[in-house]
This record gives structure tokens, sequence and C-alpha cells, in this order.
């Protein structure tokens, strides 16, 4: 996470009301409500975006709409006296009347690092009035991110992993760099297996191919959108990379996979000895 990140996420925490305990609070991104709820802060939410999905009783608050969608007045109705943000929510016009109204609006950044992870938690707590129950949360994502880098440390294999996110029509999408699924591939002791791009592009069956990839990373959302990892499996230029030959397909829940909150620990664990087996054989 970068330096200037952290200075403005200190700003702000300085200037946090005391009245935590009673916030109204509407929260815009995945990972935000699930750390809310990890620190018991629940009952502070009026609303959510429609990505929070997880806990399940995050669904019956009223919905603000998609993250990258907002309107101000859907927001507003709610009467928060705080909105919590990622660097992902939008649009830029929604957040500014928001602010203007002097709601406070709290944006933090939206890295694929632990250490933002971490930075969320911290904020969230302070925030909530949770400052403690976040610094524990901290530190026992810190010992599970560092057990599992000492493992990793041990094997020297870095496989090629190639995320893809849409399969229903035309060429796949695949993850490069600067997305969520790049960051939890390299937590997990991985190696993104396409290179020379940002973000999610459509992958033509010769860059496929060219992947050469060991396995092939989707959400539990694609395998049941393709009916079935078999689907998956049939798409002729996957068939002659090594992860199509052997019918290495890993399939995780996109929120757990993908949310960068409380749970990427777990994730990134789940995922390293997905792809490293001799790691579940050392337990």
């Amino acid at each position: 996470m970068k330096r200037r990140d952290l200075i403005a996420l200190g700003l702000v925490a300085a200037a946090l009301p005391a009245r935590a305990q009673t916030q109204r609070v509407v929260s815009v991104g995945s990972a935000l409500t699930e750390i809310v709820y990890a620190l018991g802060a629940e009952k502070m939410l009026v609303g959510v975006d429609t990505t929070s999905l997880y806990p399940a009783a995050a669904r019956s608050l009223p919905q603000v709409g998609y993250m990258r969608a907002l309107s101000a007045e859907g927001v507003l109705a709610l009467k928060p006296t705080l909105v919590i943000a990622t660097t992902a929510a939008g649009p830029a016009t929604t957040l500014d009347q928001l602010k203007a109204t002097g709601i406070e609006v709290p944006i933090l950044p939206d890295h694929y690092d632990y250490e933002s992870v971490v930075a969320k938690i911290e904020l969230v707590g302070k925030l909530t009035g949770k400052t403690a129950e976040a610094q524990a949360m901290i530190a026992q994502g810190r010992a599970d991110m560092a057990s599992l880098a000492a493992k990793l440390a041990a094997v020297p294999a870095r496989p090629r992993v190639l995320f893809l996110l849409s399969m229903g029509g035309g060429a796949p999408q695949a993850a490069g760099a600067n997305t969520a699924a790049d960051g939890i591939i390299k937590l997990a002791g991985g190696t993104n297996a396409v290179e020379g791009y940002s973000g999610y592009r459509p992958l033509t069956p010769e860059a496929m191919i060219a992947s050469r990839a060991d396995f092939v990373l989707v959400t539990r959302q694609t395998v049941d959108a393709m009916g079935g990892i078999e689907k998956i499996l049939a798409q002729p230029a996957l068939s002659q990379t090594p992860a199509g030959k052997s019918g290495r397909v890993l399939q995780f829940d996109t929120l757990l996979l993908l949310g960068f909150g409380p749970r990427t620990p777990e994730a990134a664990t789940q995922l390293a000895v997905a792809l490293h087996p001799e790691l579940a054989r050392a337990r």
C-alpha cells in the first residue's frame, strides 16, 4: 500500500467524531460490509450496495444500488451519518453530492494486497468504535499470512494460473495485472499466466494456448453459468494447455476469492493448498 494512502487514512481517522456508536452507516463494497459484520458493528448499518452479499444477513438490508452507479437520492433516503466506500465506488459526482450535505464519506484505497485489507479493517474499526476488535482481527490476519508465507518460502514452484471471469459468449475474459485475481494468485504462491496488460480483457484462443497455464481458476458462479467444469474444459484452446490436459480447474466463491476483506487469509491459504498440494500433506 502506498505511503500517501496511509497518510490520507490517518488524517481521516484523526478527524473521526466521538459518536461512533450512534452512526447510521451505509457500506458501499462487499469487503467493507464484511468487515462491519466481522467487527460486530452490523447494528449501525442502515444500507448496503448490491455487491454486499456476505454474510447472508446483509442481503436483508436496504440497497443503494451498484457500487459504481450510486445515486445520491437513494443513499440520502436512508439518512446516513457515514458512508464508507472504496475507490471503486462512484460516480464521483454522487460522492461529491453526498459530501456536500455534511455526511462523512471516507474513501478507502482498493488495492489488491493484504496491507490494503489491514487499512480497511483499521479504519472501519475506528469509524464504528470497534478499535480493539479491529486490532485483534488484524493481528490474527497477519499471523495467518505470515504462516502462509513461511510455508510458501519452502515451495520452489510458482505454477502459472489463468483466471477466467466470463465465458458465456465470445472470448473469455482473463485477469491481467492490477486485479483482485492477480493479487490473490500472488498471495497464494502462484504466477499470473497472462502478462502485458492490466484489468480484464478478452483472451484469444492463441493467447490462451500461449499462457501455458498449469491451473485455470474460476468462480463458482462462472461454473454454474457455464453448466459445469466439463463445459469449461471443453474449450478447444484450453485443452491445449497443461491445465486443460490435466483437467486442473479450481473453483472458488467469488467474494471469498476476490473480496480482499477479512476472509482473505482464508482464501489465500485455500488457494495455496490447491496450487501446492504438498502444503496439505505438511499440515
